[in-house]
């Protein structure tokens, strides 16, 4: 039988152990600088290690350093960072790095708490106890089982399904794709897949799921083709959100390392997703045709858009590990701002790139009021109420007709989804500046 202990680690790391004198009694404020250093560059890499973009990441460090009495500077990418701490006329240089990357939302905030106390406690407490309190926060295990996540999935994607355009029949399907895909998904996290792989198989499976649930809706309840077009809402569940928006906030703050890494990989999962959910369809010979209309009056489309953005920002927020408490908010304000967002393109006829501004700018104005008021991390309100914002039909659609050589069609597609993608960051950058005095300065 094969064992994952067989696996030779690509990261190779160094326990703080070997590093920290067992002393408990020296205060961290005296420690050496090796040390001190060591602390600071393990909060940095704790910090990234939720997906958290690398201003949060370099501002936790910096915070650290001062409280430390050293001065830091760093160089973060997506996966590692390169820092340097100086104290006095000594220096410390060190390069570390995690094996992936990911999301988890409840660890950034019991992060961002511990942040806040540090600098009450970093002159009572040793380096040996601050560690061995880092450590808690690093074994938390996930809040949700693999079979919570595929539930969260089912409805995050048949929530999006009726926002794109469509009726119960490609919801229902959606949901059990979807479902099923995030289950695979997890499983295969759970014993250390490779990204592509990973991707792939579980974009498959949800696809797969789609095809055979609507067959055997034909076959048995006589239900048109038509609502094949639905499939693509089945595999949304692997948007790289976090990435996308992170990688544009970096950009914006010029730590290009960071942005250009983060968008790259994103890149890299919405190709290998779209290029698979483009094969499974060629070889099922479903099609990506528009949605039946659903002949909704306006008030009532309006109550189901509310009540779908509400479930489908709920869905994505669970999925990154929010608790219960925190996704709920994170969904009341996603309730609002995409159900704005879509009222403006339908009402008022704005350019779809203009109201993704909009959205996702009133969505960084209310979550940092909501910080202010409850404490949660601004990016874990933000990010996942703008997820349900992204493009991914467009996407997959600009590739699928790519690949049937409709280039015209598929710029077309592409050109739509880039404009909504940039924007969706750029909204929260300018929410950002608007309340964030720390952030808006160049310091």
């Amino acid at each position: 039988m094969f064992h994952m202990a067989k696996l030779k680690k690509q990261h190779m790391t160094i326990h703080w152990k070997a590093i920290v004198q067992d002393d408990s009694s020296i205060p961290a404020t005296e420690a050496t600088l090796k040390e001190k250093a060591t602390l600071v560059g393990r909060v940095g890499l704790m910090m990234l290690s939720v997906g958290t973009g690398a201003w949060r990441v370099r501002n936790s460090m910096n915070k650290v350093a001062r409280c430390l009495g050293l001065t830091c500077s760093a160089d973060i990418g997506l996966l590692a960072i390169s820092y340097t701490c100086i104290e006095g006329t000594d220096t410390y240089t060190q390069s570390i790095s995690n094996p992936t990357t990911g999301v988890n939302t409840h660890k950034l905030m019991e992060l961002e708490l511990f942040m806040k106390e540090f600098p009450d406690k970093v002159s009572t407490y040793s380096v040996k106890h601050i560690h061995e309190v880092l450590d808690e926060i690093q074994k938390l295990p996930a809040n949700y089982k693999a079979w919570n996540l595929g539930l969260a999935s089912a409805l995050a994607c048949g929530a999006f399904t009726f926002l794109l355009g469509g009726g119960p029949v490609e919801m229902c399907c959606a949901f059990l794709g979807a479902g099923v895909g995030n289950f695979v998904r997890k499983k295969m996290l759970g014993h250390s897949i490779s990204l592509l792989a990973n991707v792939a198989v579980s974009v498959a499976a949800s696809c797969l799921v789609y095809v055979l649930t609507i067959l055997l809706a034909q076959s048995l309840l006589s239900v048109s083709a038509v609502h094949q077009a639905g499939y693509i809402c089945a595999m949304l569940f692997v948007i790289p959100g976090f990435p996308l928006i992170t990688g544009g906030i970096d950009l914006a703050k010029l730590d290009l390392r960071s942005g250009l890494e983060r968008v790259s990989y994103a890149l890299l999962i919405i190709l290998t997703a779209t290029m698979t959910g483009w094969a499974t369809a060629a070889i099922c010979q479903f099609q990506p045709a528009d949605f039946e209309p659903l002949q909704l009056q306006k008030w009532t489309l309006l109550c189901f858009r509310l009540i779908a953005s509400f479930c489908g920002v709920y869905g994505f927020s669970l999925m990154f590990n929010s608790p219960r408490k925190m996704a709920f908010t994170a969904a009341l304000i996603g309730m609002f701002t995409n159900t704005l967002r879509l009222e403006l393109v339908d009402l008022a006829h704005m350019p779809i790139g203009a109201a993704a501004f909009i959205g996702a700018f009133c969505t960084g104005c209310i979550a940092s009021v909501v910080k202010k008021k409850i404490g949660f991390p601004r990016i874990s309100l933000t990010v996942p109420a703008i997820v349900i914002m992204v493009p991914g039909l467009y996407m997959y659609r600009g590739i699928y007709y790519i690949a049937l050589n409709d280039v015209g069609s598929g710029a077309l597609w592409l050109t739509k989804a880039a404009l909504i993608v940039i924007a969706l960051p750029m909204g929260l950058v300018a929410a950002r500046i608007c309340t964030d005095k720390n952030f808006r300065h160049c310091t």
